[in-house]
C-alpha cells in the first residue's frame, strides 16, 4: 500500500496527495504533524529515500534557524530533531513498494506510483 506523509497546509503536499488519489491505488495518509514518525520509522524512511538525514530537513523553518542552524549535528541528532519537531520534515513523502520520494516538485511522486 502507498503511504503519503502529508501536511494539508502545504501546497506541494496537497498536490502530491492529489496525484496519489488520482492514481486509483489504495493509499494511507499520515498527517505527520499530528502523528510524527518515531525515530525508527524516520530512519527507515531516510534509507528508502536514499538520502542523508540533513537532506530531509526544512532548513528555512524558524525552529531550525533558532535551535540547530549553527550546531554540528550527527545523523542521529538530526533525526532526533525531526522527531521532536516534525515541522522540520520535508513534505510530502510518498512510499510505495519499499521506495520513497520527496514530492518536491510534486511530479516526482509519479515516479513511484
Amino acid at each position: 500500500m502507498i503511504t503519503i506523509y502529508h501536511n494539508n497546509r502545504c501546497s506541494k503536499s496537497r498536490s502530491g496527495l492529489e496525484l496519489v488519489t488520482n492514481s486509483g491505488k489504495e493509499f494511507k495518509v499520515v498527517n505527520y504533524l499530528e502523528t510524527p514518525p518515531t525515530t525508527e520509522e524516520l530512519t527507515k524512511i531516510i534509507e528508502q529515500l536514499g538520502i542523508t538525514p540533513i537532506q530531509l530537513v526544512r532548513k528555512n523553518e524558524a525552529i531550525w534557524k533558532t535551535n540547530f542552524k549553527d550546531k554540528t549535528l550527527n545523523d542521529t541528532q538530526v533525526i532526533e530533531a525531526m522527531v521532536a519537531h516534525p515541522k522540520l520534515i520535508e513534505r510530502p513523502i510518498v512510499i510505495n513498494n519499499g521506495k520513497a520520494v520527496i514530492g518536491r516538485p510534486p511530479s516526482l511522486v509519479l515516479d513511484i506510483l
